[in-house]
């Protein structure tokens, strides 16, 4: 069964640190980009980090870029977020979400969730003194 699993979150004070995981199982993760999503309260969901083993490519978007670092450890089958300088304005529910590789590209998926497969449950983060 093709699951992702997401893990980390919690209540962080401003300028704070946390660090995501996303455990996926049942597909081999380098076929695969992966990409952090997050949904603030009555916003929409946004993508804003991608990764792919295969080409080495990394998206981010402008609002975490020097802030946020998605990286992967394919022999653990996990994609990590470490998350720095965190801001009120990142609370949110942050999910990962797997596309295949022929089928998208990381700045496809994540502006637009194009080739989007699969997606986690989500876990919270709330960044607030």
């Amino acid at each position: 069964q093709l699951q992702l699993v997401e893990s980390g979150g919690g209540l962080v004070q401003p300028g704070g640190s946390l660090r995501l995981s996303c455990a996926v199982s049942g597909f081999i993760l380098d076929y695969y980009i992966i990409g952090w999503f997050r949904q603030a309260p009555g916003k929409e969901r946004e993508g804003f980090s991608c990764i792919s083993s295969s080409d080495g490519n990394i998206y981010y978007a402008d609002s975490v870029k020097g802030r946020f670092t998605i990286s992967r450890d394919n022999a653990k089958n996990t994609v990590y977020l470490q998350m720095n300088s965190l801001k009120p304005e990142d609370t949110a529910v942050y999910y990962c979400a797997a596309g295949y590789r022929s089928i998208t590209t990381v700045q496809a998926m994540c502006n637009s969730m194009f080739g989007v497969d699969y997606w986690g449950k989500g876990t919270l983060v709330t960044v607030s003194s």
